[in-house]
Formats: structure tokens, sequence, C-alpha cells
């Protein structure tokens, strides 16, 4: 493992000099603040634009495009002002008038009166203002629909910089888009308000999801047999009661006016009780946990023999756990190394974002000018031949760019800090992996448990882990993020190929995803089981993975039917304690439970907190059952391994307890070299 350590080092001392560039020549002010014509940031602190925080547009109505706005390239003056315009005005009206000193905090700093021709065409002034409002930090026209017409400011009609009538229509294509881009900043303004109305309920239900999940694992210690089949029938009867409510419901509303409206025609609604008043969304319901419902009742006909096996597992599984408490918090330590491993690429993404150059461009005054959209320098700009070829033409601001080297291999540098970011993400799960593994193996190569049970076996798991394993747990990290490298590839070449007519170019796509999904799955269940293997033997990733294929090989009817049927046990359990709290949350939200009717927030959609509540619930029993998953794994293979190793005597004792053994020899066949026990 010496020459793979050596070539991580190298990789990773890469990705420090690519970080380290980026960081150099990124300045996340370029994201942060929007920058006028003469790349002057607006809003930043100790400068004179420190007090014009928005982005001003002279001429809207050369901006046909809303994506053209957000990204800078709109071809007029882009200036930064305090506040955007809340009047209609022309230049031609305002200069002779009292409104002047309104108008003028819209032009260029220092402006003069001058000719109306000149000015208009130098764009030293806007030659026409309407009312806007801020929005991304940038003044879009103020539209508001009234009765299904767009209008600006309650107007349809207004003056252009030639005190010319013009319809808000004229603003069409922007108009539309930014609509919608208002729509969505309402609805995310309505649901920011919903979370900040209802946080405290929202973190009450995962706490209760916590305190569930945990009394749920302690419970399977004494209680296991009981507990896991009142989770199966329970499952089955909720999921059971869900087909009748929903039967009921379609049956209700199949006599209902309006009721017969497909989903299609309806289109999409933040308001949900609107798809719960259509008969095809209580069928969709029905037929989907019908389906559900099958597959659980075909499973649990054809595993019944083996769930006897998997629930004496799951019992000395919670025996483990409940010696070695402190692996229920080990996912607190996971998160919290992927929070940074998250921010890290974030910055990193962020810098390399904003590490151009600014990059000027010619904007011409009419559409004739040969140097339109060249490269400019606006320095020398005004002494140059194009201002006399192109009378009105100006050197503005366009983006952040560059022609060196280094801006060339940009997207390079994101495709290397995306890697990184996969690598260093499954190295903090392998970790995690790994250090539960020597935790609860130390359980079960107890001979006398607990009293043989080492002091600290997660501490200690972890320490051997960073100080031993950290080449092998990179190294199987590295193999499995270059396979998710070449799906996000392919991903994206799919998405590009989605309009094209080639049938056998889309159908060799589809297959390459189809065999690079099975791969990683494959591979992650292969990395699992080393790291078990690592954290017993303490071999290097090859050997530990080879040793534990062909031990599982060896075995392959235990671990294609016992660790599934844990697998799908727990699943279960994680699906009836999330979905117990939310059909809770359900009730509360939705202000059908008497007694805390006075209690609910005014919720403007009561979906929000609720879809939090049951994704949260999930995640955090997710989080505990997968310490459980890894308890249940790692005794497998130690069982497995035990049965291999030993022979029952007193000179090779079995490290499993009396009563697993006793289960497992009556439901399995053992092998000839542990029959003398």
């Amino acid at each position: 493992m010496c020459l793979v350590g050596l070539n991580i080092l190298k990789v990773v001392s890469f990705k420090s000099c690519c970080v380290f560039s980026a960081w150099i020549h990124g300045d996340p002010r370029k994201v942060v603040y929007p920058t006028d014509s003469h790349g002057q940031f607006c809003g930043q602190q100790d400068t004179p634009n420190a007090n014009k925080a928005i982005l001003f547009y002279f001429n809207m109505l050369k901006c046909a495009n809303p994506a053209v706005l957000i990204n800078l390239q709109c071809p007029t003056t882009q200036l930064c002002v305090s506040k955007c315009p809340d009047r209609f005005a022309t230049l031609l009206d305002a200069r002779n008038t009292k409104n002047w000193e309104y108008y003028k905090q819209f032009c260029k700093p220092g402006f003069e009166i001058e000719t109306g021709g000149k000015v208009i065409r130098d764009e030293d002034c806007p030659s026409m203002i309407v009312p806007s409002r801020p929005f991304l930090q940038r003044c879009f026209p103020d539209f508001i629909k009234r009765d299904g017409i767009l209008t600006v400011a309650n107007q349809t009609i207004f003056k252009d910089g030639d005190n010319n009538k013009r319809s808000v229509n004229d603003l069409k294509d922007a108009a539309i888009g930014i609509a919608s881009l208002l729509n969505a900043k309402e609805v995310g303004m309505k649901i920011f308000e919903d979370y900040a109305n209802s946080w405290i309920w929202i973190l009450i239900g995962l706490v209760i999801t916590m305190v569930v999940s945990l009394v749920f694992i302690m419970l399977l210690r004494f209680t296991a047999g009981v507990l896991l089949w009142l989770i199966i029938f329970g499952v089955i009867i909720a999921v059971g009661y869900g087909i009748w409510h929903c039967y009921w419901e379609y049956s209700s509303l199949m006599g209902k006016p309006g009721s017969n409206v497909t989903i299609t025609d309806i289109g999409f609604h933040t308001d949900f009780s609107i798809y719960l008043q259509r008969s095809q969304t209580w069928l969709i319901f029905m037929i989907s946990l019908s389906v559900i419902e099958a597959i659980i009742v075909i499973m649990l006909i054809f595993l019944r023999s083996r769930l006897r096996i998997a629930i004496a597992l799951l019992k000395e599984g919670s025996k483990a756990i409940s010696y070695i408490m402190s692996t229920l918090f080990y996912p607190v330590i996971t998160f919290f190394l992927l929070a940074i491993c998250i921010a890290y690429w974030a910055v990193t993404a962020v810098f390399l974002a904003s590490s151009g150059n600014a990059v000027y461009k010619v904007a011409p005054a009419d559409d004739k000018c040969m140097y339109a959209n060249l490269t400019c320098n606006p320095q020398t700009f005004n002494k140059s031949n194009i201002t006399k070829v192109c009378p009105g033409s100006q050197c503005m601001f366009a983006f952040y760019g560059g022609e060196s080297m280094y801006h060339r291999y940009i997207l390079v540098l994101h495709l290397c800090n995306l890697f990184v970011f996969l690598w260093l993400v499954n190295f903090t799960i392998a970790l995690g992996q790994c250090t539960l593994a020597g935790a609860f193996a130390s359980y079960y190569w107890a001979l006398k448990k607990p009293d043989d049970i080492p002091a600290c076996p997660l501490y200690s798991s972890f320490s051997r882990a960073i100080r031993y394993h950290t080449g092998s747990l990179a190294f199987g990290s590295l193999i499995l993020a270059v396979v998710q490298m070449v799906r996000i590839v392919l991903e994206y070449l799919d998405h590009k190929l989605k309009g094209s007519q080639n049938a056998c170019a889309r159908f060799l796509l589809c297959c390459l995803k189809c065999c690079f999904w099975c791969l990683e799955r494959f591979i992650k269940f292969i990395n699992r089981n080393a790291y078990i293997m690592i954290a017993i033997y303490g071999k290097n990733f090859c050997t530990s993975s080879k040793d534990a294929f062909f031990l599982l090989m060896r075995n392959v009817v235990r671990v294609a039917v016992l660790d599934k049927v844990t697998d799908f046990l727990l699943f279960l359990g994680k699906l009836l304690i999330s979905g117990s709290v939310g059909v809770l949350a359900f009730f509360f939200f939705s202000r059908k439970i008497p007694v805390f009717q006075e209690e609910v927030p005014s919720l403007n959609y009561y979906w929000v907190p609720l879809l939090t509540v049951i994704f949260g619930s999930y995640m955090i029993a997710h989080g505990f059952f997968n310490v459980y998953a890894m308890c249940v794994d790692t005794l497998f293979l130690c069982f497995c391994e035990d049965l291999e190793r030993n022979d029952g005597s007193s000179s090779r004792p079995y490290y499993m307890s009396p009563g697993l053994h006793k289960i497992l020899r009556k439901g399995e066949e053992i092998p000839k070299s542990s029959a003398a026990s």
C-alpha cells in the first residue's frame, strides 16, 4: 500500500495546488456583489458604492431575456444605485422640471445637463425610468398582473425615451420570465415564513423521532422477536388502512362535479389541497400503496423461514449496542465531518467561479458597428478608433473570465474539485464504517461478554483506523469516487443528448448508466465488508477485499438471505418510525388534534413543516439504524469467520453467544469442520 499512499499523496498535493491557486485568483465578492459597467462592486464597504447595493439598467428594452439580466450581459449601461425608481419618467420631460433632482440620481456620477441626443447616445443618463423593485440585488420592472393583464405600477402604457407611448407588452419576453421569478420569490418568502413560525414544532418532531429510535433499539435487546413481528404487522396494517382510506376518498369524489379533472390538466400548484380534491390523485395513491403492500406480503411469504434467524441476529446486535452505547452517537461525528467536506467543496467552487478577471466588451449604439462585442480596455477605449467608427459605443463590463492558461483550465479545476469532494465524502463514510466495525468486532471476539470487552472500544477503533488504516480507506474511497465521477459524466451526456435523434447513442448511454450503477452498488458492498475485515485483522485493502469476498461466497446462501432479511426488517423499522411521526405531524399541522388546535402556528403551506418533519425523521432513524445495520453486518461476518476458524471444542470454542449458535445451527447447515461441536 506504500505506492498507493504515495499516489494518493500526489493527488492530494495536486488538489492543494489547485485550491491554493483558486484562493489566490478567486474573489467571492464577484459572486456576492453585482458589478456595474465599470467593473465596480455594488454595496461593497469602504468604496463609493458602499450605500449603493442595487444594480440599475439604463435601457430595459435592450434586455430581451431576463436570464441575460441575471448574467450581467445586457447590452446597456449598468449603474449602482441606492434604491430603484418608483415612478415613470423620461429624460426629455424630467430635465426641465422639478423631477430632475430625483431623476439625476440614476445618471452617471458628475453628469451635467447637455443636449439630449448626446446624453442618450453616450448613455450618461437613462432615457427613461420605470417603477421597479429590487430582486437578486437588481432593479426589475414592478410587473403585477391585474385581472390577467400584465401591468407596471397599475399602468399598461408608458413613454419611452423619445416620448412615444409604448405598451408594457413591449417588454413581454422579459416580463414573462421576470414574473415567474417574482412568483418563485413570493413562494420562497412564504416557505421561509412557514419555517420561521413552525421551527420549534419541527424541532420537537425530530426530537421525538430521536427518542423513539433510541428506545426502539434498546427494546430490541429484550423483545426483539415480539417487536419485529409488531413492526411487520404494523406496516402491513398501516398500508392496508392507507389503501382503504384512498379507496374511500376516491369513491366519495367520483360523484362530485370537477373531481374527474386530471392532474396534467391542473398543472403545478403550491396549494396541495387542490390535488386532494381530484379523484385521480387518490387513485394513484391507492395503486401505489397496493403495489407496496403486495411486495411486502410476497417478501414475507418467501422469507418466513429466515425471519427467526434474522431476529436472533438483530437481538445479538442489540446486545452489542447496549454494551457500546457510544456507537449510537457516532453519526454526529460523521455528519460534522461531512459538513466540513461540503463547506470545503462549496468555498473552493466559489473561489474557482470568481477567479476570472473583468472582461469588457464593446457595446455599440446600433447594430451596424463592426466592433460589436469585441474585447476592449476601458482605460484606452476613448482614445481608440472605435469611438470614431462607432459613435456612441461604450466599453462596458460583460463578465468575469480570462485568456491565461489558468483561466482556460477552470472547468478542469471544477471537475477536480468535484472529484476530490466525492473522494472525501466516501472517505468520511469509510472511516465511520471501519470505526463501527472495529468496535462491534471487539464485542464479538470477547470470549466472556461483557468482561472481555476492551475499555472505550469506539475510541480505540477510531484511533486504530486513523493511525493504521488511512491508506486503505482512502484507496477504497478512491475507487468508488472514480466510478461515481464516471456516472456523473454519463448523466451530463444523457442530459445533453435528450433531444438527440440517434436512438443507438441513447441506447448505448442507457446501458452504460445501468452498468455503472450496478458497478457502484457492487463496489459499495465489497468496500463495506472489506472495511470490516480491515477492522478485524488490520490487513491492507486489497487483501481484505479478497478475504471478505471469498468468505461471503463460501456463505452465499446466508449472505443472500439473512443479510437482506435483516436489511428489510430495519427498513420497515425506519419506515414505521418516520411514518408514525409523519402521521402525527400531519394531524397536528392540519389542526385535526383538538387539544393542540390553538398551538398550531399560522401557515401558508402546512406541507412545508410536514415534509421537513418526515424527511428529517427518516434521516434520523436512518442514522440510528445505520449503526445497527453496521453492527449486524459486522457480527454476521464475524460469525462466518468464527464458523471456519473454530469448531466449538474446548481448545477452539465459538465466540458467538449460545442462543445465536443454537438458532443458527438449527436453521443453517454448518460446515463439516464445525460439526464436532
